[in-house]
């Protein structure tokens, strides 16, 4: 038998939230860009988030045909948002301020694209993807 003790969850080693300055327009009341924490989320709830965020397009030529289609900005500002635990995007006061009403419509408003892109691209590291630089790094050994 092997041994399953590895496998409890007071065995698996919990990943720390990770820090990141997303934007150099964000500073801290020293100057410096405010960091950011990510935390990871299971795969389970990426899931939930994944599947929220698929909706039923219709096939152009084909009439009462659909085919499945990803939201993709909506799917990446919602995992996002959902593994920020830094700066708070479910506080109702920073919502207010921005005019929104959603976390990963607060995201979308404090970030530019590029920022966002970065952003979303770390957040997704963080969870254990990889980058293409690491896929072309792997294909080439």
């Amino acid at each position: 038998m092997s041994n399953l003790s590895a496998f409890m969850r007071a065995n698996v080693e919990q990943i720390e939230n990770h820090k990141y300055a997303a934007s150099p327009r964000i500073k801290g009341e020293d100057g410096k860009p405010m960091e950011w924490e990510i935390c990871c989320i299971s795969a389970d709830e990426y899931a939930r988030i994944r599947s929220g965020c698929i909706r039923q397009v219709p096939v152009p030529g084909k009439k009462g045909q659909y085919t499945q289609q990803l939201d993709t900005y909506t799917f990446q500002a919602k995992v996002a948002a959902r593994c920020t635990v830094f700066p708070d995007l479910n506080n109702a006061a920073l919502q207010n301020d921005w005019g929104v009403a959603k976390p990963e419509e607060l995201i979308g408003k404090l970030l530019i694209g590029g920022e966002f892109d970065d952003y979303v691209t770390e957040v997704f590291q963080v969870n254990g993807f990889k980058t293409d630089d690491d896929v072309v790094a792997e294909a080439k050994n």
